[in-house]
């Protein structure tokens, strides 16, 4: 899941070399930190929050076979 939402964030900020994903594992679910350049975090939301949106609705529907719940945070 790291990867995914590391390829996905790269693909749309313009400094794709400052993406950091950090991953912080619980029992039942799974936190997921995103760090871009602060340039970027406005790219990483989208209008109306839709790009963020969409990325974590594709972290719900990868995570279906894993039975782990997963969270996605953006850190400034």
């Amino acid at each position: 899941m790291k990867e995914l939402v590391e390829v996905i964030a790269k693909a749309l900020v313009d400094k794709p070399e400052e993406v950091e994903v950090r991953l912080i594992e619980g029992k039942h679910a799974t936190v997921l930190e995103l760090k871009v350049a602060k340039d970027d975090v406005g790219k990483i939301i989208g209008k109306k929050g839709n790009h963020i949106q969409a990325i974590r609705t594709i972290l719900t529907a990868a995570s279906g076979k894993t039975e782990k719940r997963y969270t996605l945070e953006i850190l400034d």
